[in-house]
């Protein structure tokens, strides 16, 4: 079977029900509406971390975060762009690189923020070229990011353009889909909406100024901003999954999509029905949206309960492209292909998720959720209760310690967390009761 082109597109701070096929009611997402009819929408799926750079690094390298050093970072600063060991190290067997060497065009298009130059960057971790953000936003007019520097790069010099950042990268995504060759082709699609600078292109020149206020001090935004911010972002992707629709009937090559967000919603986000949000590991700083789209190999409408997490898309784009991950650094994600294609029932996981600067950990094993926070211990059961407002740890104290071994176990597998982390936010358990 020939091997279809991969767009791997993910969205920043999007909450798990901002979608309104997911139950957004406030505004419409036609688009993904019709990309998640047309394909697979899972309502179980879960990010690999709260936060943005821990969610990445577990995509492009396939692997649970805490494997590497700079999935640590809770998350990557601009302060730390000195620091060697944070960063995607340069000849790391990466998707894309693995992609890349079996012959796939390879490019990023949006937020990169794993890692900062001259040490780092997408083009030394296999993407053959590179358009968007190298840190961890930027304004959308404005385009300045962390440490109020231009941040808008092609390949690694910067550049001084006009435009709303969601449009200029929805642009260029679709123009790289119409001009595709007969070599198939990653791309990874990655927007900065609708994270923090709320900017929406009616409120151009408010936002401008609120784009040069450090982030610490931010203010602004509206739940009308996050709605246009969502309808421009919807809009483009459209407009890329036209120009594959296009590439289709010119070329007969198929393409997989897969779509999510990196973390659950922030300020104006729908998280519902779930608590808390980007920053917690409760369902609501976890759970995210996400499709799968494939026409002839994922039946369209069709709505899974399987319990997934970030990394397992990168297993899937992996096994459509029919590329063997490196020996040396085996995925801990599943391929979702057999499931989508109806080859496979559902199956129980079990997943795990650290957050040491906010001293949580969490297990997800089938029904049942472990769950501590600072010194506080909760087991949650997450089919009949997905708000996580009943504690059954003294009910079911076996369960419960069962769930902490396992977790014991599978974190002494990985690095430890650094000593020298940030003091939270805030304590999660204020936010329990």
């Amino acid at each position: 079977m020939e091997r279809p082109n991969i767009l791997f597109i993910v969205v920043d701070d999007c909450g798990y029900a901002d979608l309104s096929c997911c139950g957004q009611t406030d505004f419409r997402t036609p688009n993904l509406d019709r990309m998640a009819a047309e394909g697979a929408r899972f309502t179980q799926a879960y990010a690999n971390a709260p936060l943005c750079t821990n969610t990445r690094v577990a995509i492009i390298t396939g692997q649970y975060q805490y494997r590497h050093a700079l999935g640590l970072a809770e998350p990557l600063r601009h302060s730390q762009r000195e620091d060697p060991s944070m960063g995607i190290p340069p000849g790391f067997p990466t998707m894309p690189e693995m992609l890349r060497r079996a012959g796939y065009r390879t490019a990023l298009i949006g937020k990169w923020h794993l890692g900062y130059l001259p040490r780092f960057g997408p083009l030394k971790s296999g993407y053959e070229s590179f358009f968007g953000i190298m840190g961890g936003y930027t304004g959308y007019f404005t385009h300045v990011g962390d440490g109020f520097d231009l941040d808008l790069y092609e390949g690694e010099t910067t550049v001084d353009l006009v435009g709303y950042t969601t449009d200029l990268l929805s642009d260029r995504a679709t123009a790289y889909v119409d001009e595709a060759g007969d070599a198939p082709f990653f791309l990874s699609l990655h927007y900065t909406a609708p994270h923090w600078p709320w900017s929406a292109p009616s409120d151009e020149a408010a936002a401008r100024e609120r784009e040069l206020v450090p982030s610490e001090l931010a203010e602004g935004g509206s739940p009308r901003i996050y709605a246009e911010m969502m309808g421009v972002l919807d809009a483009g992707i459209g407009r890329v999954m036209e120009a594959v629709r296009r590439l289709k009937a010119r070329t007969g090559r198929d393409t997989l999509v897969v779509f999510t967000s990196d973390n659950g919603g922030e300020r104006y986000s729908k998280n519902w029905p779930f608590v808390g949000r980007k920053w917690d590991l409760l369902e609501g700083g976890l759970r995210v949206p996400q499709i799968a789209w494939w026409p002839g190999r994922i039946a369209a409408g069709r709505v899974t309960d399987q319990v997934a997490i970030t990394m397992d898309l990168s297993a899937t784009c992996f096994a459509a492209a029919g590329v063997a991950p490196h020996p040396d650094h085996p995925l801990d994600g599943m391929d979702l292909l057999p499931l989508l294609s109806g080859a496979v029932p559902e199956q129980e996981r079990t997943l795990y998720w650290r957050m040491a600067n906010r001293s949580q950990r969490a297990v997800r094993q089938g029904r049942w959720k472990y769950l501590k926070v600072a010194e506080r211990e909760f087991l949650f059961d997450i089919a009949w209760d997905p708000r996580e407002r009943g504690n059954l740890a003294e009910k079911q104290p076996e369960r419960l310690k069962a769930l902490r071994h396992q977790w014991e176990q599978w974190d002494a597998t990985m690095l430890p967390a650094p000593a020298n982390l940030p003091a939270p936010f805030k304590n999660l358990s204020d936010m329990l009761w």
